[in-house]
């Protein structure tokens, strides 16, 4: 069998190129070893898939090379994703600013880009694993469960190693290596991260606690809801912050953002003397957590016995409550994967391999990671363009 271009992955990145190629007259083939196309799509957004965020910009991306997504995101924007998903005629809403959700499903997202392909002539097998590649003379050839293909440019998008249950996998990776490309370290991404030992215990209990806080690693900061789990911390700001912390990074959380603790405190005092810290603490945050505190970390009296100083003290920590976490929950949950195959090595305004002509790499196998909340669609949209309107 004989295409102009080869996709390795029917995902939101592999799809996106094949449209935009397909709408250009170039032959595209898309396989994907899944049994369906756009499983990550699909689980996405609780089934309602955050197809985009209005609000990206680079400054939402983590990259070895944080320049390289610019190109990219400058020529395809949300505001052209929404409209592909307008001329669908499918419903959608914004959840939390500038993050935009389908009404329905997120199996909507999938049949309008398979609707796509199919209007541009594009193919799409699934259940069609590749076993074997090679560059040629005139491009390259691959093995697939289909039979030989041989094409003129071959993309990779193949996403990265999160939630291998949906048939992630690290084959991108060993495509890049095999054509010379160095692969950053990869590690998971937009995840849970977990407690043990003492640290573990002292929280035991809490789960299904959750409350708003900002949540610090170095310079980085994200002020969202924060989860209690049986295993450690979850919740929107976790996972967002989780993409910067490593083995002993120190993290912080304010319990009480956007409100001055101390302030908060000495205001109890005045209202309620004879109550206790516990008491007046549980105005402020979840009962449970507010107990745990005092039992544990702050001792518990009746507030007129607070000076001044000492209250102003308790809001200081509560501002900078420092947590040891022991990892992660792995791959297993986590949204995306960090690093990936080097940018350098690849040209940011139409994808391809500076080492092997033809070779182009699109959407999370990339070192291209964005923040929670539709950014890593926007991605895969803008990397897709990009290399469909180059192959």
């Amino acid at each position: 069998m004989e295409y102009d271009v080869l996709v390795i992955g029917a995902g939101a990145a592999g799809l996106m190129t094949a449209i935009v190629a397909g709408r250009r007259g170039r032959r595209v083939l898309v396989v994907d070893h899944a049994n369906r196309a756009g499983k990550k799509i699909l689980m996405s957004g609780g089934g309602r898939c955050n197809f985009t965020n209005t609000n990206t910009t680079p400054a939402n991306f983590l990259s070895a090379n944080r320049h390289f997504c610019k190109s990219a995101l400058a020529r395809y924007t949300p505001w052209d994703f929404i409209a592909m998903v307008d001329r669908h005629k499918i419903k959608w809403h914004e959840k939390s600013p500038g993050q935009l959700f389908c009404d329905e499903s997120s199996k909507l997202i999938v049949r309008m880009l398979l609707d796509e392909c199919a209007s541009a002539g594009v193919r799409v097998e699934t259940g069609c694993a590749v076993s074997r590649l090679r560059a040629t003379d005139t491009g390259f050839g691959a093995d697939t469960a289909l039979g030989h293909v041989r094409c003129q440019s071959l993309v990779v998008a193949t996403g990265g190693l999160s939630i291998p249950s949906l048939g992630a996998t690290g084959f991108g990776y060993e495509i890049a290596r095999q054509f010379g490309h160095a692969v950053l370290p990869v590690r998971a991404g937009l995840v849970p991260l977990t407690l043990s030992g003492k640290h573990q215990e002292r929280f035991d209990g809490l789960s299904g606690v959750a409350l708003p806080v900002e949540a610090r690693v170095g310079e980085a900061s994200f002020r969202d809801a924060m989860l209690f789990t049986h295993r450690g911390l979850s919740g929107p700001s976790i996972l967002q912050v989780s993409s910067y912390w490593e083995p002993g990074a120190d993290l912080r959380l304010d319990l009480l953002p956007g409100i001055d603790a101390g302030d908060a405190l000495l205001a109890g005092r005045a209202e309620r003397p004879a109550a206790e810290l516990k008491t007046v603490l549980s105005g402020l945050l979840p009962r449970r957590l507010a107990e745990r505190l005092c039992e544990i970390w702050l001792q518990n009296r009746p507030m007129r016995q607070f000076r001044d100083a000492e209250l102003r003290e308790i809001g200081a920590q509560l501002a900078d409550w420092p947590v040891v976490a022991s990892g992660t929950e792995g791959y297993r949950t986590a949204e995306v994967t960090l690093g990936g195959v080097d940018t350098d090595e690849v040209s940011s305004s139409t994808m391809m391999s500076r080492r092997q002509p033809g070779l182009y790499f699109v959407g999370e196998v990339l070192d291209v990671t964005g923040h929670l909340g539709g950014y890593n669609f926007q991605w895969a949209w803008a990397s897709g363009n990009a290399a469909g309107q180059a192959v």
